[in-house]
């Protein structure tokens, strides 16, 4: 099945949708993908589903994983035709049954859906902060949410925000970040375990050796008109899928004032 995937973190689903003109709705309504991943809906499943609420009666499909502490990350799928399963929070198959995670099972960070013979997560791993334990605790999540990936069987696509700049790169000040969160050796060297267990970084396949294309700049300073950004916003596909990626765009507003989010989405066209 050919598929557009596309996933951005929206930075609070009610401002997103809340600006007018040029906010999230109005992209909705334009975009081509098939199946949007949602990052940090910061919204009760009530909430976001009021939020969408035009969206939804459009003929899209959500599927959310609510926050587990108030106005904190919560993840979603939205897609044009219902997927066959949906799976919230992180877990592993075990003889056949989900066995949730004792850590991230209702930390609104992880989602899966089945569409056909392909399987699409969105994931959210916080920014943490070096040598501390925000930074411990990311780490625990990333290796639970590796160990779910290495499990899956199926065609399988996990897209997000996912706060890493795997090389150089992918971060127009990397100097400047070495010894920072987002930057590690240690967060770093996790997205080549994934890549050495068979992942593609579907972007990067498709934009080799060039800087960005960034999917994230700061509201501070002039980062977003002079491109001084971040590529943290990846597509990671395993499988069959992941050979029939041929066109990968970062969606970025024209101007400053167009945005509706800190992220641009990033699009992958799946044949």
């Amino acid at each position: 099945m050919a598929a557009i995937i596309s996933t951005i973190n929206v930075n609070g689903v009610r401002a997103a949708t809340g600006k007018t003109g040029k906010g999230m709705l109005e992209w909705l309504q334009v975009t081509e993908a098939d199946i949007i991943c949602l990052q940090e809906t910061r919204a009760t499943d009530e909430q976001t589903r009021a939020a969408l609420a035009s969206a939804l009666d459009a003929g899209w499909f959500l599927a959310h994983a609510e926050p587990g502490a108030k106005g904190r990350a919560g993840v979603a799928i939205l897609s044009r035709r219902e997927p066959s399963a949906v799976r919230i929070g992180l877990g592993l198959e075990v003889d056949g049954n989900w066995v949730p995670s004792a850590e991230f099972a209702e930390t609104g960070r992880y989602l899966e859906a089945d569409f056909d013979d392909f399987t699409v997560a969105s994931v959210y791993v916080h920014t943490g902060e070096a040598d501390t334990p925000m930074q411990d605790q990311k780490y625990r999540f990333l290796d639970e949410v590796g160990a779910r990936m290495t499990q899956q069987t199926r065609d399988f696509v996990i897209c997000g925000d996912w706060n890493i700049g795997h090389t150089e790169l992918d971060i127009k000040n990397w100097k400047g970040n070495i010894k920072n969160a987002g930057f590690l050796p240690q967060e770093r060297a996790w997205i080549d375990s994934m890549i050495a267990a068979g992942y593609v970084d579907v972007v990067r396949e498709l934009h080799p050796g060039v800087p960005g294309p960034y999917s994230w700049w700061s509201y501070r300073g002039r980062a977003y008109d002079t491109d001084a950004g971040w590529r943290i916003d990846y597509h990671l596909a395993r499988g069959d899928i992941a050979g029939r990626a041929k066109q990968a765009v970062v969606e970025r507003a024209e101007t400053y004032a167009l945005r509706w989010s800190d992220h641009a989405p990033v699009t992958v066209q799946y044949r």
